[in-house]
């Protein structure tokens, strides 16, 4: 299905669909009979990134360090403590559910959990035919028409639009979940892990797919992964988080060319490599990962650290611009 959209966006130069600015999320802990509120969990604290029209930023880390709180702030499914979320150049921080209803199709997002994503008392065609009526497609006809059209740029047979979700397999249902974020022509699509409960041949054809479709349609991905090697190939820069920060900022090759971080060399030493007679180095970090329940001043990766020293404890670590387009949250790596 051809996207009227996509022609105006590639004449273009590229623009930013996104800018976070700031961003934070803190949880309360509650304790006792009367819920006292003992501490907060700093899930997302001060992260800011953006995300060019037509690009994609991968949005790396280990379990816990806030990637999909922070991509569920950006959908404003929860409310922001601080900071600005712009969305085409519109502070959307503040706005109310009705506020935000005319940009809801704008802004999409296919989860990890193929299967739970469905409705499993629905057709594929049904769940797909939800996202069309908001669109404003009234006509049965050309609702049917536009479902066997979508389902036939995700590679999947139009005859499975009356089949329940049920009966696909798990990279078919991922597929299914593509399509209907696309049924309301997005410009923004926030993939949250989206093939880390599939095979590894399986996830190959779906990362291939998304990149297809962004060449197609025009999209922008915030692409949200642990596997290093995945984010590697799809993405034009990368967002490495720990803890609710972002240690290290980079367009993608050269954050794998020339990693600085301590964390980010971590992460890339454990990345198998194709070739039998390379080995990396692993780098393997002592100490276990903090609780984010109120941090110890300082570096958030501190207590991991190969290079620690006394001022990481108790000075708030900034973001240095290691060059023009990389910056790193370590003062040490780049002799300061």
């Amino acid at each position: 299905m051809a996207n009227p959209k996509s022609a105006i966006r590639n004449s273009q130069s590229h623009s930013t669909v996104l800018r976070v600015e700031g961003l934070k999320k803190y949880f309360p802990v509650r304790r006792g009979f009367l819920q006292k509120v003992i501490g907060w969990i700093q899930a997302v604290d001060g992260v800011d990134f953006d995300i060019e029209e037509g690009k994609t930023l991968g949005l790396v880390g280990e379990s816990g360090c806030g990637k999909s709180t922070a991509s569920r702030l950006i959908l404003k499914l929860l409310e922001p403590d601080e900071g600005k979320i712009i969305f085409r150049d519109q502070n959307i921080s503040r706005f109310s559910q009705s506020q935000m209803k005319p940009l809801r199709k704008e802004m999409q997002i296919i989860f990890q959990d193929p299967y739970g994503s469905l409705n499993p008392r629905m057709t594929v065609g049904e769940s797909i035919e939800e996202g069309l009526r908001t669109l404003g497609v009234k006509g049965r006809a050309e609702r049917k028409a536009r479902v066997e059209k979508l389902l036939e740029m995700v590679g999947i047979s139009p005859r499975g639009a009356d089949r329940y979700p049920h009966e696909f397999s798990g990279g078919q249902r991922q597929r299914i979940g593509i399509a209907r974020a696309l049924s309301v022509e997005p410009s923004l699509i926030i993939c949250d892990e989206p093939v880390s409960a599939l095979d590894v041949s399986i996830q190959a054809q779906i990362i291939n797919l998304l990149k297809d479709l962004q060449a197609r349609l025009g999209l922008s991905y915030l692409f949200i992964a642990h596997d290093l090697n995945v984010v590697g190939y799809i993405s034009d820069t990368v967002a490495v988080m720990y803890l609710g920060h972002i240690m290290e900022y980079a367009p993608a090759d050269e954050l794998y060319d020339n990693p600085l971080h301590p964390y980010t060399l971590a992460l890339l030493s454990a990345v198998p490599v194709p070739e039998p007679d390379h080995r990396r180095k692993l780098k393997t970090l002592s100490g276990d990962v903090p609780s984010p329940l109120d941090p110890l001043p300082g570096c958030r990766f501190q207590g991991r650290c190969p290079l620690v020293e006394d001022r990481c404890r108790k000075e708030e670590v900034e973001f240095y611009h290691a060059s023009d387009n990389h910056r790193v949250r370590c003062w040490k790596v780049i002799g300061r």
